[in-house]
């Protein structure tokens, strides 16, 4: 076989704030019903088991008042620098997927200039003009996007070594009186990665990708508060979870196979499936129906690690986390060895899903 470049991480790392939000955290809220726009009739104590019920969510990380979105991610980046053990200096690109940018602790008022990825190579103290820095936004796929574009930037011969972040700071956008604010959480996560040249096929073998925006764009989205006496020009995260729950389960999984058969690989070759952590059960029935396309009925126990019960829904940062998180041998009974095929997977606002199939 020819030697050809191949795009393979070096170097992982993350940060997950310090501050525990614990569902009994939302014990005092005001929660309204979306469909009248009044106080639910149900209790708190209800509202929050069903919720448990339906995420497997008991915990969640929100960032502290004195860090920002930007804070977030070039600790990420640190890490993973000193993981991999190189330079920041010696990175050609910075790559910075989000939603909302740096976000004010007081209001929802966001700030995207200068781009994070700039904020974060000025925090790095990086002075070479030749790594370029640019941000993403993709919906909770933004890291997945961003490693296929790091992916497209190396085998064209453009950069040999980068960072891919993804790192969101949901609390300060979420709608205090919406039961879905439970879901949302903060953190950041980081992959340095560069061209290796091999003659076997190693790191990203093949992705696929869908957006779909005519039917689908409204699924998430920004807007005025649940409570409807919050008066002003506050935005915050509006989701129709169940039309979400229902695209995510007739598309994800044909994306996925998809991404497999690219990789000239069967489902029985994949060893552990990384997908966006926003609702377990969602994931669980998503992982069902892949299997469901191969006609498989038997799913091996562990394939799909979870971190959405104390870490909740960070969006862009769910998927890189849950990847450093693993390979620093700190998730009970989880680890990627060396020649494993891996699914790297998300799908969020947009519609957008992305599957690529990494090799270890």
């Amino acid at each position: 076989m020819n030697r050809q470049v191949y795009t393979k991480i070096v170097g992982t790392g993350s940060y997950l704030p310090s501050c525990i939000i614990s569902n009994d955290y939302f014990r005092n809220y005001s929660f309204f019903d979306p469909a009248t726009k009044k106080p639910f009739e149900k209790s708190n104590d209800e509202i929050i088991q069903k919720f448990k019920e339906i995420t497997n969510i008991s915990e969640r990380r929100w960032i502290s008042d004195e860090l920002n979105n930007s804070d977030m991610a070039f600790l990420a980046v640190k890490d993973a620098c000193e993981s991999a053990h190189i330079d920041p200096e010696t990175l050609d690109f910075i790559i910075i997927a989000h939603n909302f940018g740096d976000v004010d602790p007081v209001s929802t008022r966001v700030d995207i200039l200068p781009s994070l990825a700039n904020k974060v190579k000025a925090k790095l103290n990086i002075t070479n003009p030749a790594c370029f820095c640019h941000d993403l936004i993709s919906g909770c796929p933004g890291w997945t996007q961003g490693m296929i574009t790091a992916d497209a930037y190396i085998r064209s011969g453009m950069a040999k070594r980068g960072v891919v972040v993804g790192s969101d700071v949901l609390s300060r956008i979420s709608d205090p009186h919406d039961r879905d604010s439970m879901i949302y959480a903060d953190g950041a996560g980081a992959t340095i990665v560069e061209g290796v040249e091999s003659n076997e096929p190693i790191g990203i073998l093949s992705q696929s990708s869908r957006s779909d925006s005519v039917h689908y764009w409204n699924l998430l989205t920004n807007g005025k508060s649940i409570n409807p006496k919050l008066r002003g020009n506050d935005q915050f995260i509006k989701m129709h979870g169940h039309k979400l729950y229902v695209y995510a389960l007739n598309f994800v999984p044909g994306v996925v196979k998809e991404s497999i058969e690219k990789a000239g690989l069967q489902l029985s070759d994949i060893k552990k499936v990384l997908i966006h952590q926003a609702n377990e059960k969602m994931d669980e029935a998503i992982l069902k129906n892949v299997f469901k396309l191969y006609h498989e009925k038997h799913i091996p126990k562990g394939i799909m690690p979870m971190t959405i019960e104390k870490l909740g829904n960070s969006s862009t940062a769910t998927v890189p986390t849950l990847l450093d998180l693993i390979l620093k041998g700190k998730l009970d009974g989880q680890e990627i060895n060396e020649g494993d095929h891996i699914i790297l997977c998300s799908v969020g606002a947009g519609m957008n899903i992305n599957s690529i199939v990494y090799k270890a």
